[in-house]
C-alpha cells in the first residue's frame, strides 16, 4: 500500500466541493459540501446506536436500502436532530437539490449534518447555495469540501491509499469530521470513503462494518456518543478490477486497505479531540481474546482520570488499574504489567500488579510528548487490541461550555 493525496477525489471518477451558504454564521467558514461519483456506486453506511438519531441518518437509511448512491450532500453547523417531521423534510429537501442538479434519483443521494441538535435547519440557504457548490466540483475539490464538514475540528482529516488487486491499482480515499461528542457505538463522528473498486454492495458491507470494529469504534473522546454518527463508503468499480463478490485472497487485500486508512483517520480524530494536547494510545496485549483487550483498552482511555493524568504528564499508573477493574471483564490484577512511550523513550512502571521502581523525571518526560502508548499486559493469552483516545484539558470545558451560545 502507497499513501497519496487527495483523501475523497483520489479514487477515479470522484470529485468533489465545499462552500459557504450561510448557516454559518462566520463567512469564513465552509458549511456545506458535495461528492459526486460519475458512475453509480455500490454503498455501504455505518450508523449511530444512540437511540435519538439525527433526521438525515433516517433518511440516509432509507435512499440506501437498494445498496446504491451516487453523491453525498453535508452541511456543517446544524445537526438537524431533533427537528421532527420539518427535519425528515429538510433532509428530503437536500437530497432533492442534489437529484435536481446532478440529474440523478433522489433516492442515490446520501446525506448528512452535523452542529447544533435542537435547531430546524434552513434548506433555503443550501437551495441558493446549490449553483456554486455545483460549479465547485473537481478533483481538487477535496480540499473545500473536508474543511465545509468541521466543526470544532482544529484540524482538516483525509487520506487516501492505493494498492493492486490482481494487477489492477484501486485507490480508497477518505475525508471524516470529528473533535467532540466522541464515543463509538458503531463508528463515530462523520467519514466519507470513497473508492475505485469494483465489489458488491454485500461486500462493501462486509468489510466497512468490519473494518469499523477495529477502527473506529476503538475512538473516545469525552463518551458522548453522537446522534449523527455516521460512516459511509461509496465504490464505483471505475478501477477496473474484477468484481469482488465473495470472501477470497481480493477481498482480503481491499479490507485490508480500508482498516488501514480507517486506523489513520481514527488517530486523528482522538488526536484532535476538544481541547485536546495529546493522542493517548493504549495497548493491551496477553489477553485470552481479542474482545477482552478492546474492552479493556478502551477502559484506560475512555477514563477521565487516566486523561487528566495524562494531561499533567503524571505517571498514576494506579488510574489505570482502576479503570481495567471497573470494565466488564474479568482479569487477573496480580498478573498485570503497565509501561508508557512516546518518541522520548519506554519505562516499566508496574509489574505483576504492584510498583516498580522508575524515575519520575524520565517518566514525565515521556508523557510530555504529543503522542504518548499505554502498554498493559495480562500474561494470560495472545490476544490484544489498540484503542485511541486524547487528554481532558480544561479548553475541554471551555469549549463545550459555551457552544450553542
Amino acid at each position: 500500500m502507497v499513501q497519496i493525496r487527495g483523501g475523497v477525489t483520489a479514487a477515479k471518477g470522484f470529485t468533489a466541493s465545499g462552500t459557504h451558504v450561510g448557516i454559518r454564521k462566520n463567512r469564513e467558514k465552509k458549511d456545506l459540501a458535495l461528492i459526486w461519483s460519475e458512475k453509480s456506486c455500490s454503498a455501504a453506511a455505518v450508523y449511530t446506536t444512540n437511540k435519538v438519531k439525527g433526521q438525515p441518518l433516517v433518511v440516509t437509511s432509507e435512499h440506501l436500502a437498494d445498496g446504491k448512491a451516487q453523491a453525498i450532500i453535508v452541511n456543517a453547523g446544524n445537526a438537524n436532530t431533533c427537528t421532527g417531521e420539518a427535519g425528515i423534510a429538510a433532509a428530503r429537501r437536500m437530497a432533492a437539490l442534489v437529484s435536481q442538479w446532478m440529474k440523478i434519483p433522489a433516492y442515490d443521494v446520501v446525506v448528512a449534518s452535523t452542529g447544533v441538535i435542537g435547531q430546524q435547519l434552513d434548506v433555503g440557504k443550501i437551495e441558493a447555495g446549490m449553483e456554486q457548490l455545483v460549479a465547485g466540483l473537481s478533483r481538487t475539490g477535496n480540499i473545500d469540501a473536508r474543511e465545509a464538514i468541521m466543526t470544532t475540528d482544529t484540524v482538516k482529516k483525509e487520506a487516501a491509499v492505493q494498492f493492486e488487486l490482481g494487477g489492477t491499482m484501486v485507490t480508497i480515499g477518505a475525508m471524516a469530521k470529528g473533535s467532540g461528542m466522541i464515543h463509538p457505538n458503531m463508528a463515530t463522528m462523520l467519514s466519507f470513503i470513497t473508492t475505485d473498486c469494483a465489489i458488491s454492495p454485500v461486500m462493501l458491507q462486509k468489510a466497512l462494518s468490519a473494518s469499523v470494529e477495529k477502527t473506529y469504534n476503538r475512538v473516545s473522546v469525552d463518551g458522548d456518543t453522537s446522534t449523527n454518527d455516521m460512516v459511509v463508503v461509496l465504490a464505483n468499480g471505475m478501477a477496473g478490477n474484477g468484481v469482488i463478490e465473495a470472501e477470497g485472497p481480493d477481498f482480503r487485500t481491499f479490507y485490508e486497505a480500508l482498516t488501514w486508512l480507517n486506523t489513520q483517520m481514527a488517530r486523528m480524530i482522538a488526536k484532535d479531540g476538544e481541547g485536546a494536547t495529546k493522542l493517548i494510545e493504549c495497548t493491551v496485549e496477553g489477553a485470552s481474546d481479542e474482545a477482552k483487550a478492546v474492552e479493556l483498552a478502551k477502559g484506560v482511555i475512555c477514563s477521565s482520570l487516566v486523561k487528566t493524568a495524562v494531561f499533567g504528564a503524571d505517571a498514576n499508573w494506579g488510574r489505570i488499574l482502576c479503570a481495567l477493574g471497573y470494565t466488564r471483564k474479568d482479569f487477573d490484577p496480580a498478573k498485570v504489567d503497565v509501561a508508557f512511550e512516546s518518541a522520548s523513550g519506554y519505562i516499566e512502571v508496574c509489574k505483576n500488579g504492584v510498583p516498580l521502581p522508575f524515575n519520575e523525571e524520565k517518566a514525565k518526560k515521556i508523557l510530555s510528548y504529543q503522542e504518548v502508548t499505554i502498554y498493559v499486559t495480562l500474561h494470560e493469552g495472545e490476544a490484544q487490541a489498540t484503542a485511541w483516545g486524547c487528554d481532558l484539558t480544561y479548553e475541554y470545558v471551555r469549549i463545550n461550555g459555551d457552544y450553542r451560545t
